[in-house]
């Protein structure tokens, strides 16, 4: 892949003779335009690109190769870190963006006294899922779509946006009638079919780092989503599995640091699955908006002893809005704040 850096003040038709000249070469492209400089993003199949031949066009600063493996996720591809909306609320920027809900939709009653608990306490988004990929074949799986419109009725009480796990390419187009989030799970992060399928959605995506994943191996596989023009992908780290035992997994806290630096896409922090145990999820939350996470998806059950899965992360809502609390106070002193 090349970067076709423009000339700060190029014009539209300049731009767009760029792009001509790239497609009609049989390479795809891909546009950034950022506040004070468009980098056009020429990808091919590994044929070579002629680099001079596109210096030379109106309008053109410089090329440049990209030598990391991911390349629409790299900031040499996009300087700017990216930001959109989710609701009302902005991710990858200045504020901080809280998930929480149940890991398993388990009944209408549990999921809507959940939503508004975590609604109340200060969190922007609904998780809960209703597909759930489990060790075991006999443990709960979850409700199916019979979760997914409970959820969606969350939303129209709560008026808080949903995102819940999709696990197999067949099932995207059911769960974006429902959600407003897909996310990949670890299992699934090196599921190249289940990628293409969400990035050819053009739902936003939560790609979960793969339990024995690279960080180049996790930036790959969004690389996959955005390769469709998908943009709007959330890397989320949520520990790495390690010889460690008093722990689920262990929380990779250099991964939040090394992603943002190596990519623009925001970066979400799990502590509940980085833990697995609730007693040591607000310090790990905490340490994820230290080490500069654009958000926290946070597991909350009102009955953790009660859950059909993972109840031991759970954390109970009176807990969890002690927890948004502390959050904002260690935003604050980092000139972030928890979005309102």
């Amino acid at each position: 892949m090349m970067i076709v850096i423009m000339k700060a003040h190029a014009t539209m038709r300049e731009k767009s003779a760029v792009i001509a000249w790239a497609e009609d070469a049989g390479f795809k492209v891909h546009l950034s335009e950022g506040d004070e400089q468009t980098i056009i993003g020429v990808i091919g199949d590994g044929r070579p690109l002629n680099r001079e031949q596109a210096e030379r066009l109106p309008g053109v600063e410089r090329v440049v190769p990209v030598l990391k493996p991911f390349k629409i996720a790299s900031r040499e591809f996009k300087p700017e870190k990216t930001t959109f909306m989710l609701g009302e609320h902005e991710v990858g920027g200045k504020g901080l963006i809280i998930m929480a809900g149940p890991c398993s939709v388990e009944s209408r009653s549990q999921l809507l006294e959940t939503a508004h608990a975590v609604k109340e306490a200060g969190a922007h988004i609904l998780r809960g899922g209703a597909f759930k990929p489990r060790s075991s074949p006999y443990s709960f799986q979850g409700l199916g779509e019979e979760g997914l419109k409970y959820l969606a009725e969350a939303r129209e009480q709560t008026g808080m946006p949903v995102i819940t796990e999709v696990m197999e390419p067949a099932m995207v187009p059911l769960v974006c009638e429902y959600a407003d989030i897909l996310q990949i799970g670890a299992r699934n992060m090196q599921n190249y079919a289940l990628l293409h399928a969400v990035g050819e959605s053009q739902h936003p995506v939560l790609l979960k780092r793969g339990m024995s994943s690279l960080i180049e191996e996790w930036l790959m596989s969004a690389e996959y989503i955005l390769s469709h023009g998908n943009g709007r992908v959330m890397l989320c780290e949520r520990g790495i599995r390690t010889f460690e035992t008093y722990t689920r997994n262990t929380f990779d806290i250099n991964a939040i640091a090394v992603a943002k630096h190596l990519s623009h896409l925001p970066v979400i922090a799990d502590p509940s699955h980085a833990t697995g145990k609730w007693e040591y999820v607000s310090a790990a939350a905490k340490a994820s908006v230290a080490a500069g996470a654009d958000g926290l998806i946070i597991e909350v059950h009102p009955h953790p002893t009660e859950a059909l899965s993972d109840g031991a992360q759970s954390l109970k809502p009176k807990r969890f809005a002690q927890l948004v609390q502390e959050m904002k106070r260690v935003a604050q002193a980092l000139d972030r704040d928890i979005e309102s």
